[in-house]
């Protein structure tokens, strides 16, 4: 079978890879601290026997974007945006600790903190797992203080830090559940530097204009290798009907 249609063949599948990231991109516009995953092709030579003469096209992630995403004014005491860089300090569903941009934080009936997701916030001791209170504040430090229900104390007392963190973003990976983790497995120390703002949340970094213009030029581009591939096929359907009359 002739060469070309498999490399035909493979530059569409590729595309469609390509294409299931920028959908995931765009389906994740909405979601609080969200960071879009990269694509793009490169060519690689099929090595073997004699010279590597047929070249594929590949596609692949080459990393995360850590751009911020903009900050939207809520007003709510639970939102919290990260001011520059940071991350904060969450438990996932397999116990280990990750990291998210994600601030729109909640209260579970069991008093634990949690992100939108249900990720646990941790803090000094582990997951944060905070009382009934009557007013709650979250600290530029990560400090949440309140004032316990019922209580007839008039200022706010300290109960937990949440744990907020600024590793190099060369060290972070990000994983299938969205959070991001240092490689290696290991945790990342605690940062006095990261900055929180109450009442507002990160939105994602997600560009909607361009990613849906991404999606209008890898859908033509499946369209060029369908058509390779239907041409190829012509062309070997007219090379068999000139044998025959041969």
């Amino acid at each position: 079978m002739d060469t070309s249609l498999y490399v035909a063949m493979n530059g569409a599948k590729q595309v469609l890879l390509a294409q299931s990231v920028n959908s995931h991109n765009l389906a994740n516009v909405n979601t609080s601290g969200f960071k879009a995953d990269l694509s793009q092709f490169r060519s690689m030579p099929v090595y073997g026997p004699g010279h590597p003469s047929n070249v594929y096209a590949m596609a692949e992630r080459p990393g995360i974007s850590f751009e911020s995403g903009t900050l939207q004014q809520t007003g709510r005491e639970l939102d919290v945006s990260i001011k520059g860089e940071g991350w904060i300090s969450v438990q996932s569903n397999d116990g280990s600790e990750a990291y998210t941009r994600a601030g729109n934080l909640r209260i579970t009936p069991d008093g634990l903190l949690v992100t939108s997701s249900g990720m646990p916030v941790i803090g000094g001791g582990g997951a944060i797992s905070l009382p009934e209170s009557e007013k709650m504040d979250i600290g530029v430090d990560g400090t949440i203080s309140i004032l316990p229900k019922g209580s007839t104390a008039t200022t706010l007392s300290v109960v937990d830090r949440m744990k907020l963190v600024n590793p190099n973003l060369a060290d972070l990976e990000k994983g299938s559940d969205g959070l991001f983790r240092l490689k290696g497995g290991v945790d990342a120390d605690e940062s006095a530097e990261v900055r929180l703002m109450a009442g507002s949340i990160e939105s994602s970094n997600v560009s909607v204009v361009d990613s849906m213009v991404n999606m209008i030029e890898l859908a033509r581009n499946f369209d060029m290798q369908v058509k390779m591939m239907k041409t190829v096929s012509d062309n070997e359907a007219a090379s068999a009907q000139l044998m025959r009359i041969g």
